[in-house]
């Protein structure tokens, strides 16, 4: 697995392939969301936010769940080829867990009248924000390789200890955010299937975003390798 995962070939078919899935896919669950599911009574329209904020979630802790098999898979083989998958999912799980920041103050204005409270669930979001950030922060100041990916699978693995305390953070401390929907409280099927309409249209274009990153990150290790062998 030092080398890439997928042919050039077969990269390319698949990233097309997403490509048109998701532009067919993310219309139609924003027209399902925003003109067919019903209107929540008590928060009205403001609350169809909701359809952006909880699969962002879902995408951010799926994409940490992949950093941190990527982290095992690392540590177990040596591969630099898991280090790229962990990089990669990394990326693309910061980018959602920022959605969900985002889009949770948003929400969280007109319904609770405040922008922001340190409850367990936001505080522990924004912790785990942070260490992604972090994970990142520290690839760009590891020059080596190796150490660069060993170092960064210690991270990945210590940190979706965080995705299990954001995810039963409403279990365990009382606060304002909402139970959870997912082995939770109850949710109306039409607004469910709003839900996964937005998480599958998300979900392709994370594999998208993913696919791209992994093949350039793969490109950056090719062409640090072919430096190396130039000065040798």
């Amino acid at each position: 697995m030092r080398g890439r995962l997928l042919s050039d070939s077969f990269h390319h078919r698949l990233s097309l392939a997403l490509l048109g899935v998701a532009v067919l896919a993310l219309p139609a669950a924003w027209y399902y969301v925003f003109l067919v599911a019903p209107t929540e009574r008590t928060m009205g329209t403001i609350q169809r936010i909701f359809y952006i904020h909880l699969p962002s979630a879902f995408l951010a802790f799926l994409c940490f769940f992949v950093v941190f098999l990527a982290s095992f898979g690392y540590l177990l083989t040596r591969r630099l080829a898991w280090d790229r998958v962990g990089v990669s999912a990394a990326e693309v799980g910061t980018v959602f867990c920022s959605a969900v920041l985002i889009t949770g103050p948003i929400w969280a204005k007109p319904v609770w009248g405040i922008w922001w409270t340190w409850d367990a669930r936001l505080t522990t979001t924004l912790i785990l924000f942070l260490i992604y950030v972090a994970y990142l922060m520290l690839r760009m100041y590891v020059t080596e390789s190796d150490r660069r990916a060993r170092l960064s699978a210690v991270v990945g693995i210590i940190g979706f200890v965080d995705v299990i305390i954001v995810y039963k953070a409403t279990d365990w401390w009382r606060g304002q955010h909402p139970e959870r929907v997912i082995g939770g409280g109850g949710l109306d099927p039409r607004m469910w299937l709003g839900v996964v309409w937005a998480f599958f249209g998300l979900l392709v274009f994370a594999a998208l975003l993913f696919l791209q990153r992994y093949r350039l990150e793969s490109m950056r290790a090719e062409l640090t390798e072919l430096a190396r062998r130039a000065r040798v």
